[in-house]
């Protein structure tokens, strides 16, 4: 791909009108301007397989793929059909679609550990429902929630404790403790400090390291024991650490685990499940404890979503989607850390996680993460065909998608080595990026 002086100019001018119509200019925070260097396309208009053009008809390799939502790649044709011919049937009803219980037969029949799910629109109601789950069952008010992982809900439980938590009561915060990812110390603390008060622990099963000294089943031992629920948040290492998710890959069965991004391939479609003493809550056969208003949302089982997700889970059933995402990060990684080595950068860019779900780091000559070394990161590999916010691969990144990253990455490393020595900003067009979960804005960021 070939950059003039102005690659942008359409989107440019979509984001100035973006900004006075939509807080932050997008719907979601991860896809804002903020996060992204000046020279970096701000609309892309439409994908097939693993890449992306923008509004402006520039074409690039894409990898975070939709923030993990697309494991088949964009606009894979199966998926596409299926939801394309339903739709067609209409997508909301007055009552329910069958497809909502073919869906769910098909779901837990996949996923294997659960015997009741119910299917929503995004992770963020699936694990804040979760979450009033095991309170109503526990009759418990505090949530103990992971500390190493970074987000799991915009609901006051979560978000409310974050620098992002204005407008969050304070007593709400003071309902949610935290515990350390692979340190079942710091777990059985928090049930030391508030005996008989923790209502569930939610982590997500593995991030950039996989559970040590058998950690997820003495999580769940632990929480047990005290009364409490272990839930399982699934909606990134569903689909891409094993077809049936980690749970299955490291042989825990949770109380409630919740699953989204992949599970339509980009379609709005995610899912609660878990065990039915627990799910029955929800539910209408049940007579010996309240109610509880589970998940009641008038998109929540779109059929059009539902039968793109039944196509997605098809695929992964029936193809080695798993194996082909392993392999195309293993590449990636090979050949990342050869040109990582290559130009002496191993103390500056750093390569972490699953091969399926890799994520890179970025350290300024101090030796501390740099924003600004990652924006020059993000800036030179846009400059050379590649959007790479993370390094997740897709089913749709072929051999050559891989090796022309690699490419055009050794490229971006060589001006990242120059900025070491002569100083970021001499490289870096404009301000930094920022991170997500800040207190307060910066002027001049967007």
């Amino acid at each position: 791909m070939t950059l003039h002086s102005s690659p942008f100019p359409i989107s440019a001018d979509l984001q100035k009108r973006a900004h006075r119509l939509i807080p932050g200019g997008s719907h979601t925070y991860a896809k804002g301007d903020d996060q992204y260097p000046i020279l970096a396309p701000g609309f892309i208009a439409r994908g097939k397989g693993c890449h992306v053009w923008d509004v402006d008809g520039n074409e690039y390799i894409e990898y975070g793929m939709g923030n993990r939502a697309v494991g088949l790649g964009h606009a894979y044709p199966s998926v596409v059909k299926a939801a394309m011919e339903d739709l067609s049937r209409g997508c909301n009803f007055t009552r329910p679609s069958p497809l909502e219980v073919e869906c769910a037969e098909q779901f837990l029949a996949l996923i294997g550990t659960a015997d009741m799910v119910k299917f929503c629109k995004n992770g963020s109601d699936a694990t804040s429902a979760a979450v009033k789950l095991a309170r109503a069952y526990t009759d418990r008010d505090l949530v103990a929630y992971c500390g190493d992982h970074p987000f799991f809900s915009v609901d006051d439980w979560f978000i409310g404790p974050t620098p992002m938590g204005a407008g969050v009561p304070e007593a709400i915060n003071n309902l949610s403790v935290t515990f350390r990812y692979n340190d079942l110390a710091s777990a059985r603390a928090l049930f030391a400090k508030n005996p008989g008060r923790i209502a569930c622990c939610i982590l997500e099963a593995a991030r950039t390291e996989d559970p040590k000294d058998n950690f997820l089943h003495e999580l769940k031992r632990l929480c047990h024991a005290n009364g409490a629920l272990f839930i399982l948040d699934e909606m990134i290492t569903g689909f891409r650490w094993h077809k049936s998710g980690a749970q299955k890959l490291y042989g825990i069965v949770p109380d409630l685990c919740t699953f989204g991004k992949a599970l339509g391939n980009g379609f709005s479609v995610s899912a609660l499940a878990g065990q039915r003493e627990y799910m029955r809550l929800g539910g209408l056969d049940h007579y010996d404890k309240p109610r509880v208003f589970l998940l009641s949302t008038t998109h929540g089982a779109e059929t059009h979503a539902l039968a793109a997700a039944m196509a997605t889970m098809k695929v992964y059933d029936e193809e080695p989607v798993i194996e082909r995402l392993t392999a195309a990060g293993d590449r990636l990684r090979a050949g990342l850390a050869r040109a990582i080595a290559r130009r002496g950068l191993g103390d500056y860019v750093t390569l972490s996680g699953r091969s399926a779900c890799l994520l890179y780091g970025t350290r300024g000559k101090d030796g501390q993460p740099s924003q600004a070394f990652r924006t020059l990161f993000l800036q030179e590999t846009i400059r050379r065909g590649v959007i790479a916010p993370s390094l997740t691969v897709s089913y749709a990144h072929g051999d050559e998608d891989i090796d022309r990253t690699v490419e055009a990455i050794d490229g971006a490393l060589e001006i990242y080595a120059r900025a070491l020595d002569d100083g970021v900003e001499n490289y870096l067009v404009g301000r930094p990026s920022q991170i997500v979960q800040r207190r307060m804005n910066v002027r001049g960021e967007g």
